[in-house]
């Protein structure tokens, strides 16, 4: 099998509900501590589950580029995200009660550099850095926690 490494291109959305793409980018925030990696996790606004940071497919943007800017809005991350997505997981989005939204979650990796002490989610969330082994017992999603446990920043692809 072959891993085909073309750059990323910005993605263009149609003029419809974002909502429509049921495809959301989400960031896979990990850091190096004693040789070994953590993984950041944040709560969910309303239920305060455990999460990694996801949102919506964004005009003008890579999917790598979108997940760095939830991981940014959801927990203060500053950091260095790739395009390289490493895996995929699906959930049940809650945006209307009466109409729960079937989605993707494609995953990109973001290294970590620092976390801001002020961000726009702040208060809204809490976040933990959590080795991949504990980090995917947190998570509800079975396919995301294969890929939290798994996770192993030495098998990705430098640029």
């Amino acid at each position: 099998m072959t891993l085909h490494t073309r750059r990323q291109m910005p993605i263009t959305l149609r003029m419809r509900s974002k909502t429509d793409l049921r495809t959301q980018f989400a960031a896979l925030c990990y850091r190096i501590r004693k040789d070994k990696p953590e993984i950041l996790l944040v709560t969910t606004r309303n239920s305060g589950r455990w999460i990694i940071p996801k949102g919506w497919p964004m005009t003008g943007k890579t999917p790598g580029e979108c997940a760095l800017i939830e991981a940014w809005e959801e927990a203060g991350v500053q950091g260095k995200h790739s395009d390289q997505c490493i895996g995929m997981f699906s959930y049940t989005k809650l945006t209307d009660p009466d109409q729960p939204l079937p989605c993707i979650g494609l995953v990109f990796p973001v290294r970590v550099k620092s976390l801001a002490k002020s961000y726009p989610e702040i208060g809204q969330r809490n976040r933990k850095w959590l080795r991949p082994k504990k980090a995917a017992t947190r998570v509800a999603e079975p396919e995301l926690a294969e890929i939290l446990r798994h996770f192993d920043p030495r098998h990705l692809t430098r640029k």
